[in-house]
C-alpha cells in the first residue's frame, strides 16, 4: 500500500518513538498511516473488565431454565402427572368406599368416576396455571432488570411456547372439570 518512502518515514518515526521512551519505558506501538501511533493490543480483554457476552449469558441462565420449566409444566398439564393419577384414584377408592350398594347407578357413577374426572382436571389445571405464571414472569423480567440488557431470542421463544401450552392446558382443564369435554355419560 505504501510506497518505500511511506514505509521509511513510518520506521523512523518509531525509532525516533521508541528513543524518546527510553529503553525502561518501551511500548509496541503501531504506525498508522495518518503518522499516528497507537499501542499494540494481544487482542485479549483487560482481567479486570468482563466480557459482554459473559455477563450477558450468565444473566439469561435462570431465565432460560424458567422458560424451559414453563415448557415443562405446561406439557405435564396436557398429558397428565404422577399426582394427579394417585389423586384422581384416591378419589375413586373414596367414592367407592362412601357410595352404598343400593345406591342409584348415577350416584355410583358421579361419586366413583365423576369425582375423580374433577380431581385429575384440577391438577391438570394447577399444573397450567403454573407453566403459565412462570412464562409470564420469563417474558415480564426484562422490564423490571437492568436496563438497556436485552433477553436472548430462544428464551423469548421458549417462555412463548411455556404460555402457549399453559393457556391451552388451563382451557382444557376447566372444560374437562365442568363436564363439557368429555363429560360423564348419562345414565338412564
Amino acid at each position: 500500500m505504501g510506497t518505500k518512502t511511506e514505509t521509511g518515514k513510518a520506521a523512523k518515526a518509531e525509532d525516533n518513538s521508541a528513543d524518546r521512551r527510553g529503553a525502561g519505558a518501551a511500548v509496541d506501538a503501531d504506525v498508522t498511516d495518518s503518522g499516528t501511533t497507537e499501542p499494540e493490543t494481544d487482542g485479549e480483554p483487560e482481567p479486570d473488565t468482563p466480557s459482554e457476552p459473559e455477563a450477558q449469558g450468565a444473566q439469561g441462565v435462570g431465565q432460560g431454565a424458567a422458560a424451559i420449566v414453563s415448557v415443562g409444566l405446561g406439557v405435564v398439564s396436557l398429558t397428565g402427572s404422577w399426582l394427579g393419577t394417585v389423586a384422581a384414584a384416591r378419589e375413586t377408592l373414596v367414592g367407592q368406599l362412601e357410595t352404598a350398594a343400593n345406591s342409584t347407578v348415577a350416584t355410583q357413577v358421579k361419586e366413583i368416576y365423576g369425582d375423580a374426572w374433577q380431581t385429575s382436571a384440577l391438577w391438570g389445571g394447577l399444573f397450567a396455571l403454573t407453566a403459565l405464571v412462570i412464562g409470564v414472569v420469563v417474558l415480564a423480567r426484562p422490564a423490571f432488570g437492568t436496563p438497556g440488557a436485552g433477553q436472548a431470542p430462544w428464551i423469548k421463544s421458549v417462555a412463548w411456547g411455556g404460555v402457549a401450552l399453559g393457556v391451552i392446558g388451563l382451557l382444557l382443564a376447566v372444560l374437562k372439570y365442568t363436564n363439557v369435554l368429555l363429560g360423564l355419560p348419562a345414565t338412564g
